[in-house]
């Protein structure tokens, strides 16, 4: 493309968003084919939201509905929230109750957790799709600009100057995105309104309850005052003529529609929430005896936030304002000064860490007398947690590392996995300015993630039988495997009460312990691989057990708990390269799809008393003898003396009823609005099925390869059966799984150190 194509298209881009200003009985009409254009701010948030749409989640080992506009869809992922589903839920149910005005209209929201909980990314991805959403023509939003000059013979202008002006300068927009329908009298708003929701397909209906802003008003005041002197009639038909009162839409943006206070904003109280005079002006400006509302800031963040949107961020360092904001929800105005008060239609978010909750209760003992008991009657509390998914941690973490932004949207537990466990190459620039590339080695994110996940979990309500990890794996995909069978999380009680991810280690930390082994030199157990530089999973559990004693965010009855729950992690990740070198010796040897397919459909016909279509189109009964040599030979789970010929034992006909017909039937129960065929069933659901297309353990390698040592896998001599197969191995490691040659070097020596031990 060339420049002016990039001109073109950022020219369309604009234009697209922009509507060019019409009158206000233009608007009405356009009003009346879309009500929701004129949403209040609480139902505009809403709708926003909503538009997004959902998706299918599971968190905590339970299936949820989330809301896609919190994965951030118009910023590619950017600020994307990473869990806390059911939280983010609990805060559009209470929108939809406060939009409805259920009840909750006084209530100040509140978003509390720890560091690193994703509440500034909250407040980021709140920005980001409120902004989007208003250039869409669903989300228009819309306000008022006024034009004063040769009203009544006048050559006033609502400058700050006394130079006259003319055409589009003479246009002055609300400073606070007053909302158009506020320059109607109440009782025709009422009715305007009513008119409106009768149109209105939705369970929330329009609400427009404030006054003209202070600046507009001033306008219209003017406007009417000419007018009634030159004794027109129709004057609210004068005053909003499009010579004097255009409606404007406008783009949603910090200052536009959405106020946020930074921790460091300073000022008074008045000026953080609504703004200044600016007392030079006030010489200047006839206002008829009093302040004038023109010769005021209104960069505040309730005047910014006006019409949509207010955010504290870090509220602790802002708490004396929460007072002063106790009647804003619920009166839903402000004060300029003590003759100018200001009508507010925004919804309140506060977000601050913890110890905001400790100044909140710093009089609690005086219970009927604690001062601060209306202001906390007031919040609706949200608590942000660490996260408890071992995905969504490990997709954090890779955030931290790189700049990807994509939000993992698995159709299957296993393709997560697969994202899970893969390797990952980080650039590194030294002192001398020379790049490096790094490898996280395959099972490296997901050892460091699963540490973080088991560090914040409670260990005090795990059913007998389970460690941590296994709470963190039945958390993420929704079920152990137990043998051959699947335990769903359902049939786990685990408390309510539980403290999971209150506490535990952060994602800074584990990024930060990453980021400083980048930086290293090859460790020397590496150092003899004439390869690029690799992390190993064993080399971050490592060093972050290590620091955790030094790490100022750990107390040392913390450090030492986390300290002690890295052992089953190790083991855990052990268990997974482990089976990947398995995967990789046997990868020959392993059943083909085909052949399972074939076995599965002869179990099926057997049990259903049916025939089998073969290749060339006839029906035949399922055939007996493969399905015993299926058993025996790729199963093992069974001998020549579990026939009798080729016809099974109870022990045989029971396991092809309880472990693959039912599985079937399953299937088929899921699909029953469909026409079921066993070829629709994928054989990887079978859990038993599982084990044959791909787990095998050190007994099938000794079977298959008689001569091999695992103990000369270092250095194998040449021409052995170890030597070819430690070479056929790595190159099966780096297709199957991805890893390096030197991450499937390393792993492989690092698996078969242990296996040595018991070989003989």
């Amino acid at each position: 493309m060339s420049g002016e194509d990039y001109i073109g298209r950022a020219n369309e881009a604009l234009d697209s968003t922009y509507e060019e200003p019409v009158s206000l009985a233009a608007f009405l009409d356009r009003l009346f084919e879309r009500p929701a254009l004129a949403s209040h701010a609480s139902k505009y948030l809403l709708d926003a939201i909503e538009d997004a749409g959902t998706r299918t989640v599971i968190e905590e080992g339970e299936r949820k509905d989330r809301y896609r506009f919190f994965d951030d869809p118009h910023n590619d992922g950017e600020h994307a929230i990473l869990g806390n589903t059911e939280v983010l839920n609990k805060l559009v149910d209470d929108l939809r109750s406060i939009a409805a005005g259920r009840g909750k209209d006084e209530k100040i929201i509140w978003l509390e957790g720890p560091t690193a909980t994703g509440k500034s990314e909250l407040k980021r991805c709140l920005i980001n799709g409120l902004r989007e959403y208003s250039r869409t023509d669903e989300g228009r939003r819309y306000t008022v600009e006024w034009n004063v000059a040769g009203a009544g013979g006048s050559d006033r202008t609502l400058t700050y100057s006394d130079d006259p002006v003319a055409d589009e300068d003479d246009w002055y927009e609300s400073p606070v995105q007053v909302n158009p329908l506020t320059v109607f009298p109440q009782d025709v708003r009422r009715d305007l309104l009513a008119a409106l929701n009768e149109r209105l397909d939705d369970h929330v209906t329009l609400r427009s309850e404030g006054d003209l802003d202070p600046f507009s008003r001033e306008a219209y005041e003017f406007l009417e005052e000419q007018y009634r002197r030159e004794g027109v009639e129709d004057l609210f038909s004068a005053v909003t003529s499009p010579e004097h009162l255009r409606v404007k839409n406008f783009v949603v943006d910090v200052g536009d529609g959405i106020g946020v206070l930074h921790s460091e904003d300073e000022g008074s109280p008045k000026e953080r929430l609504v703004g200044s005079w600016m007392h030079g002006m006030l010489r200047e400006l006839d206002s008829r005896g009093r302040k004038n509302p023109q010769a005021f800031s209104y960069d505040g963040v309730l005047s910014q936030g006006n019409g949509l949107l207010t955010i504290v961020e870090d509220a602790a360092q802002h708490a004396d304002l929460l007072q002063k904001l106790l009647n804003v929800p619920d009166e839903g105005h402000v004060k300029l000064d003590k003759g100018i008060g200001m009508d507010i239609d925004t919804q309140l978010i506060i977000i601050s860490n913890p110890d905001l909750e400790a100044q909140l209760n710093q009089h609690a003992d005086r219970e009927g007398q604690d001062p601060l008991k209306a202001l906390k009657r007031r919040l609706d509390k949200h608590e942000f947690t660490y996260l408890t998914n071992l995905s969504l941690e490990a997709e954090l973490l890779r955030r931290e590392l790189t700049n990807e932004t994509t939000v993992w949207q698995a159709d299957s537990w296993e393709e997560l996995e697969t994202w899970i466990q893969e390797p990952l190459t980080v650039a590194v620039r030294d002192s001398a300015n020379d790049v490096t590339d790094v490898e996280l080695a395959p099972h490296t994110l997901e050892a460091a993630a699963m540490y973080a996940i088991v560090s914040r979990l409670d260990a005090t309500d795990l059913p007998g039988g389970l460690d941590l990890v296994d709470k963190a794996l039945l958390f993420d995909r929704g079920y152990l495997r137990e043998g051959d069978d699947r335990i769903a999380a359902e049939e786990f009680d685990f408390s309510d009460a539980a403290a999971d991810g209150e506490g535990g280690i952060p994602v800074t930390f584990t990024r930060d312990v990453i980021a400083d082994l980048l930086h290293e030199p090859q460790d020397r157990h590496h150092a003899e691989l004439p390869v690029e530089r690799v992390l190993m999973p064993r080399d971050v559990l490592n060093r972050m057990a290590e620091q955790l004693d030094s790490a100022p965010v750990f107390s040392p009855t913390e450090a030492s708990e986390f300290e002690e729950r890295v052992v089953p992690v190790k083991n855990h990740v052990f268990a997974e390269q482990e089976r990947d070198v398995l995967d990789a010796i046997m990868r020959d040897k392993r059943v083909d799809e085909s052949t399972v397919e074939e076995y599965v459909e002869h179990v099926y016909a057997w049990e259903s008393d049916e025939q089998i279509e073969n290749e060339r189109g006839e029906y035949e009964e399922p055939d007996p003898l493969k399905m015993k040599v299926f058993e025996i030979e790729h199963l093992g789970r069974f001998a020549e003396d579990n026939y009798d010929g080729n016809e099974p034992d109870d022990a045989v006909r029971s396991f092809r009823t309880e472990k693959i017909i039912t599985a079937l039937n399953r299937h088929a129960w899921q699909s029953r609005d469909e026409t079921f065929r066993v070829g629709d069933v994928n054989p990887k659901e079978i859990p038993v099925v599982q084990t044959v297309l791909g787990s095998h353990d050190w007994a099938d390698v000794r079977r298959a390869y008689e001569d091999f040592d695992p103990r000369q896998w270092d250095n194998p001599p040449s021409g052995t059966e170890t030597a070819d197969l430690k070479e056929t191995t790595i190159e099966n490691m780096r297709d199957l799984f991805d890893y390096s040659a030197a991450s499937a070097e390393l792993t492989s020596r690092h698996v078969m150190s242990q296996v040595s031990y018991k070989w003989d």
